[in-house]
């Protein structure tokens, strides 16, 4: 994850934003109150919704028993 100060976050401000939402890759930004860390709204609300979901017992473990499950063995939704 690249580290920036904030004086350098503040002049490049737009590009920093550019940058993480093309790459996906968090900035850390340091100052002398704290730091942070820049992520685009998508990471963000990717994360938020993985958060809820392993939230909800036994999701986890249905989400890997999927994963895990062979595509041949899946059955078709006649819903759909």
């Amino acid at each position: 994850m690249p580290i920036v100060n904030a004086t350098t976050a503040r002049n490049n401000f737009f590009k920093i934003m550019e940058d993480v939402v093309v790459t996906h890759e968090p900035i850390y930004i340091t100052g002398k109150a704290g730091n942070v860390v820049v992520i685009s709204e998508e990471d963000y609300r990717s994360i938020q919704e993985t958060l809820y979901l392993i939230s909800i017992p036994g999701m986890r473990e249905k989400i890997l028993r999927g994963l895990n499950t062979p595509l041949e063995d899946l059955v078709e939704d006649d819903d759909e």
